[in-house]
């Protein structure tokens, strides 16, 4: 049943008339509309409609194309508001109001002051300074800076073409959206937005020098000379999340970063047989991470571009690698296929970025970075439940891209922190008494400082943080069945349980401490039981691979608990003074019941039994029980610690980087848990090799280690992170 009627207007509205064209006031607020609820053929007879009020709805966007032209006030509060750009049909409006709405940001507030040209207060407030700075001068010195743009790199075709001229609009486009710069980093979204109008407006006028007024894709030039063209902002999709919480070397040197930023971006596109250099594709930035005034962090905006050759692969060492980088298309949107779980993929190298840089600097090779995951799919789901957002966090600074198009989405800063962890989750955000609580994605984050930070990614505020221990966190773990039990493990021997609660809409939360768990060393990588989150905890650690007992009793006095039982492994029986194997650096289960660990210095990951290894009986001296080993699986021979691995269930993968920046797949559909280990190790599917940046007078990169690894749960995406503070982005070849 349709909620807004021309009987409903007729008795909402003022004065009291039959006709819905005498109607100048109209009270729709508190009625829970969504767009759809909105009719634009009836809402367009509301000609002498002066004053609106749709406050307390549930709006995501305005109409398009729904024309009032005497209405001078908008009541938009309290609803779910996200695209601005729709609003734009509203030319005479004079009072806007946007209270409330979580989702518009600074970048948005400007896009409406220039999308209006006659908008005067805007929530509550005079604007009218701003708005005309907005308007014209900042419009000016972009102008001026995509003018000497063009005139520096830049030239008509010859003859004029339609083909060439698209072409051309977009290359240059998207060039001044990399390299025009103007204003604070944190409404670059604004600018970008700005900027893409003005340089197609300046493009057109080369060739056009009079208006079309026919083009429907064209800018309008109102009458002060503003451009308002819709720009719609960008949506992303996310599936299931995968964290990873490798063990650090504490920094001291981390410097505090100034306001500009220059994070770099390489593209790489797969390499025909006849090229030998790819090509530059520019990097953009969505909307810079905005926080509340008690931390202040500083937000990014990456503008550099690299080039790098793409060397010829050489033989791995199981010698099983094969070309699979000839003839495919790296800018064709990928297209998410059924895969067989038995059937191994393809992949290739898609992106290199440089974007956790110490004082933003092209020259930090240096900077470590440390743990990625990609986002749940709770907020952002798409058709596939792909996820293209992953975190990455390294020096002082965090990450949000946007894997497919290598843009860093998102970027939060702490200067003098050092990130070691993160872990993505989804907790509940309340709205108010009446309007129902909603699913959101939050980020938790820490390092060096023993603090959590918590954000909100998707509207681009650190929204909190609380203090895990004195020392420095060395891992994250949410509980998959409950987002809100945080773990936290940290270099004082300690893992603790948090219950961080959800948030409400001026994003007040409540930390408490559940549970302490002593461990007597250092955790590298907390992990929980798939089928058992709320009960069991594996923790890998310096000296050890320990079990713990994690079942919250309402009857329990005591908060602290020491370990259950550790799991030993038959390599350690080769222990010698040279070499040490109960380092146990990397731990991740591959189904609900086979784990994945590796030892350092062992040259091998294992995969074992959960169930079988758990129903065997501790010794009594030690509380210890030797894995049931179902396979190894062949990796690098290195002495290098804390190379952490990870895997994929729903593809049966696991994953490693080594040393010398391969990455090493496994793809193992067929271990039992019934089965015995084999005699001879299983070698890699493929080992991805390192795909040998090069910046100009530096020559070749040789390969970094590979910190940390993550994939979505399509195996779409690959991410690895490595100690010479480069985020190496590989896609999924699709089968023809």
């Amino acid at each position: 049943m349709e909620k807004i009627t021309e009987k409903v207007l007729l008795e909402k509205g003022s004065p009291r008339t039959d006709k819905l064209e005498q109607i100048k006031t109209l009270n729709l607020s508190k009625m829970g509309l969504k767009l759809q609820d909105l009719p634009v053929k009836l809402l367009s007879r509301l000609c002498s409609l002066e004053r609106w009020d749709l406050s307390g709805n549930r709006l995501q966007e305005f109409p398009k194309k729904l024309e009032l032209r005497k209405l001078r006030y908008l009541d938009l509060s309290d609803n779910q508001m996200e695209d601005v750009t729709t609003l734009e049909s509203l030319s005479s409006l004079e009072e806007l109001k946007m209270d409330d709405n979580f989702y518009i940001t600074v970048s948005d507030n400007y896009k409406l002051m220039v999308l209006l040209p006659n908008l005067r207060i805007y929530n509550s407030k005079d604007i009218s300074t701003t708005a005309n700075h907005l308007r014209f001068v900042y419009r000016d010195n972009l102008m001026t800076r995509i003018t000497a743009l063009w005139e520096k790199s830049f030239s008509l075709p010859d003859p004029i073409t339609a083909e060439k001229m698209s072409s051309l609009e977009k290359n240059f486009v998207n060039t001044a959206r990399h390299q025009v710069k103007f204003g604070p980093s944190s409404v670059s979204d604004f600018t970008k937005w700005r900027v893409e109008i003005l340089a197609k407006e300046y493009l057109r006028s080369l060739t056009e020098p009079k208006e079309d007024s026919n083009s429907q894709e064209c800018a309008e030039v109102k009458e002060n000379g503003d451009v308002s063209t819709p720009s719609k902002r960008k949506r992303t999709e996310a599936a299931s999340g995968i964290n990873l919480m490798p063990r650090k070397q504490l920094r001291s040197d981390l410097p505090a970063s100034p306001v500009q930023n220059s994070p770099l971006k390489i593209s790489l596109r797969p390499k025909r047989q006849s090229e030998t250099q790819t090509s530059i594709s520019p990097l953009r930035t969505d909307r810079a991470l905005s926080t509340p005034p008690k931390t202040q962090p500083k937000a990014e905006t990456p503008r550099r571009s690299l080039k790098v050759p793409q060397t010829k692969e050489e033989k791995t060492p199981v010698e099983r690698r094969k070309d699979s980088s000839k003839g495919r298309n790296a800018h064709v949107l990928p297209i998410t296929k059924t895969l067989n779980k038995t059937q191994p993929v393809r992949l290739q190298p898609l992106h290199v970025l440089q974007c956790h840089s110490k004082y933003d600097s092209s020259e930090d090779f240096s900077t470590q970075l440390w743990a990625c995951a990609f986002q749940p799919c709770s907020e952002f789901s798409g058709d596939g439940g792909e996820s293209r957002l992953v975190a990455t966090c390294g020096g002082d600074s965090l990450c949000v891209i946007d894997c497919e198009t290598g843009v860093v989405m998102k970027k939060y800063k702490v200067p003098g922190e050092e990130f070691f962890s993160l872990a993505w989750s989804t907790v509940l955000m309340s709205r108010g008494e009446k309007a129902p609580a909603q699913l959101c994605s939050i980020l938790a984050a820490g390092g060096r400082r023993g603090l959590v930070k918590l954000i909100h990614p998707r509207n681009n505020v650190a929204y909190g943080e609380f203090r895990a221990s004195r020392k420095s966190l060395s891992a994250l773990r949410f509980n998959h069945q409950q987002g809100n039990f945080l773990f936290t493990g940290s270099y004082d021997n300690k893992i603790m349980l948090w219950d961080i609660g959800g948030v409400d809409s001026s994003y007040n939360f409540k930390v408490v401490q559940l549970l302490v768990l002593e461990v007597s060393t250092t955790p590298l990588h907390i992990c929980l039981p798939p089928t058992s989150p709320s009960t069991q905890l594996l923790s890998a650690c310096e000296r050890g691979l320990h079990c713990y007992n994690t079942q919250l009793s309402t009857n329990s006095t005591t908060k602290s608990r020491s370990k259950e039982m550790e799991i030993t492994f038959p390599i350690y029986e080769e222990e010698d003074d040279d070499h040490d194997y109960h380092t146990i650096d990397g731990l991740s289960f591959l189904t609900d019941d086979i784990v994945a660990s590796k030892s350092h210095m062992h040259g091998f990951i294992y995969l074992w039994s959960w169930s079988r290894t758990r129903s065997q009986r501790p010794d009594k001296r030690g509380g210890a029980v030797c894995a049931v080993v179902l396979a190894e699986l062949q990796w690098a021979n290195t002495e290098i610690p804390y190379l952490a691995l990870n895997t994929c269930p729903d593809r049966a993968y696991v994953v490693c980087g080594d040393n010398e920046g391969r990455i090493w797949t496994h793809h193992v559909p067929n271990i039992q848990t019934t089965s015995c280990q084999k005699e001879k190790p299983i070698p890699p599917t493929e080992v991805l090799e390192w795909p040998s940046p090069m910046r100009k007078g530096l020559g070749q990169m040789e390969g970094p280690s590979i910190n940390s690894v993550a994939m979505d749960s399509e195996l779409l995406y690959l991410v690895a992170l490595s100690d010479k503070n480069l985020v190496i982005i590989w896609r999924r070849e699709e089968s023809s």
